[in-house]
């Protein structure tokens, strides 16, 4: 039994020899057929007259060119975009900023009954969902506005 399953191991590690081995013969021959292009184009360029040469290595470098200016301009979208995204949260952080420092400019008095409204509807939630509300305390002027509207 032991002998078996090492024999069935051995064949199926051959296999997947013999298929990794076909498969990088297939790669090189590819790999040759290309490299024969390049050889002949090279050559037929090499026949070529200065002229045509030069314009050619002209023509090669214009399409370089055009694929980064391509790169260029995608990225440059890429970076458009964010800049929207994050010109957008600016001003959310900005309301929020302002929203924060009116009601810090609150009268003490207002303040206080603020703070008893929101303990009163603390109080409720509790009760009625036998949870606490959490809050990030930069957001407990909000919070506080939201509770008394």
């Amino acid at each position: 039994p032991v002998l078996r399953l090492l024999e069935a191991q051995l064949q199926d590690q051959r296999r997947e020899h013999e298929e990794e081995m076909e498969a990088l013969k297939k790669q090189v021959d590819l790999m040759q057929e290309e490299l024969e292009k390049q050889q002949q184009a090279f050559l037929q360029t090499l026949q070529l007259s200065p002229e045509v040469q030069v314009e050619l290595g002209l023509q090669q470098e214009i399409t370089r060119l055009t694929n980064e200016n391509l790169d260029l301009k995608e990225l440059l979208e890429k970076l458009e975009k964010n800049e929207k995204k994050l010109k957008k949260q600016l001003k959310i952080y900005m309301k929020k900023v302002q929203d924060f420092e009116a009601s810090q400019t609150m009268v003490p008095v207002e303040r206080r009954l603020h703070e008893r409204n929101m303990q009163v509807a603390v109080q409720r939630k509790e009760k009625d969902f036998q949870g606490m509300l959490e809050y990030y305390k930069e957001d407990e002027p909000l919070l506080i506005r939201n509770l008394i509207t």
